[in-house]
């Protein structure tokens, strides 16, 4: 067995591979190999973070990674399971000697091999990212007397916003937290807001809504696909899904968690109503507790899909 990394030309074979090997799981949406030349045309694509393997000189399975350390699962041929273990394990040798400290991945529920799979190579079941909907007519009555200052998030409000997500934000540091919200190139800042204290200085709470019309309905979406959301606070630096009324908010767990998450969602949707079509969606990791629960209380549950982590060296 020979490993190397992914070249031009394996388009085909891996989209192959993908198909053969993933026939029987539930809800497998196939690939084409004109699927995977596009994104291994896209700017953040590294060949050196795709591995092929390779039996007397035909590729039989394939693994990789993603920059945010997101890893993939070694599909392979039938007849050729014996390359997956050490096709994922240059994956994690190669992500150890990049300095990355921990791999995460992301699957269907209903795929219990992968899962299983993942949990026998160290990984352990983090947390679920749990999808919401709510329909305009179900949206709970929007507070006529604001208690505190709704102003516009700003860019020096980020080492508060970073507090507040501590334990929710997968971002390395509050500069990349600054980038991934003032100067990301699929939401504009105006999509930012913030509730303050009473001297309407300090955020005390942080939210996004992204609106745009051209991005993916929620309510047509497959709410249990690994599909991370746009917008969605802990769901930073990893390839998302771009989603028309995403709303997500922070702030510190405490009784007025939902009076403060109920004043952004409506000063936002005082912006944007007639941009989301009446209906919003949201995302939330499930061991952010305070959180998840205003989204149990008020909106409608979508579905979840499982993350699962693995620490290196620690």
């Amino acid at each position: 067995m020979r490993i190397r990394n992914f070249q031009v030309g394996d388009e085909i074979v891996q989209a192959e591979i993908y198909n053969e090997a993933a026939a029987l799981l539930p809800k497998l949406k196939l690939v084409t190999a004109e699927d995977i030349r596009r994104r291994s045309r896209s700017r953040d694509f590294d060949p050196a973070a795709r591995f092929v393997a390779e039996v007397d000189g035909s590729v039989v399975g394939y693994c990789g990674f993603h920059a945010s350390g997101r890893t993939s699962y070694p599909w392979c041929r039938a007849g050729f399971e014996h390359v997956r273990q050490p096709l994922f394990e240059r994956v994690i040798q190669v992500l150890i000697a990049g300095g990355y400290h921990s791999a995460f991945a992301a699957y269907r529920r209903d795929w219990p091999e992968v899962a299983q799979f993942l949990l026998d190579n160290g990984f352990r079941h983090a947390r679920d990212m749990v999808n919401f909907v709510i329909s305009e007519a179900d949206m709970p009555t929007r507070p006529s007397v604001h208690r505190n200052p709704l102003t516009p998030l700003q860019p020096r409000d980020i080492p508060a916003v970073a507090q507040m997500g501590l334990g929710v934000l997968r971002t390395g540091s509050e500069e990349s937290l600054r980038r991934h919200l003032f100067h990301n190139p699929y939401f504009s800042s105006e999509s930012l807001f913030a509730v303050r204290d009473r001297s309407g200085d300090e955020p005390v709470a942080a939210g996004i809504l992204v609106a745009d019309i051209t991005y993916a309905n929620p309510a047509d979406l497959d709410a249990d696909m690994p599909c991370f959301r746009l917008g969605a606070f802990g769901a930073e630096e990893v390839q998302t899904k771009r989603v028309n009324g995403l709303f997500s908010f922070l702030t510190r767990e405490g009784a007025e968690t939902s009076s403060l998450a109920l004043d952004l969602m409506g000063q936002a949707l005082d912006q944007f109503e007639d941009t989301v079509g009446g209906t919003l969606a949201a995302q939330v990791p499930s061991d952010a507790t305070h959180l998840l629960r205003f989204y149990e209380r008020y909106f409608k549950r979508q579905g979840a899909f499982p993350v699962f982590e693995r620490r290196f060296g620690l």
